[in-house]
């Protein structure tokens, strides 16, 4: 059981992060500054990646404040 939950785990790279988002660089670490973005993986010295699910669940989170008409706290 416990495989199977780690089957599922993908590491996204920035430019996979942007373009999910439809976000830039700047503004994700502006993001993850304030505390609205989830933080990255550290992958090594100099490597960093998002795990798929964590940027799907901010995505989720946004389309449901904008279709509950809820407040959108990066505004």
């Amino acid at each position: 059981m416990r495989q199977n939950c780690h089957q599922h785990l993908a590491i996204l790279r920035l430019p996979q992060v942007e373009q999910r988002t439809g976000l830039s660089r700047s503004t994700l670490y502006q993001y993850m500054k304030d505390g609205y973005f989830p933080k990255p993986v550290p992958l090594g010295p100099r490597a960093v990646g998002w795990l798929e699910s964590d940027v799907g669940d901010w995505i989720a989170t946004r389309v449901q404040i904008a279709r509950t008409g809820g407040t959108n706290p990066t505004s």
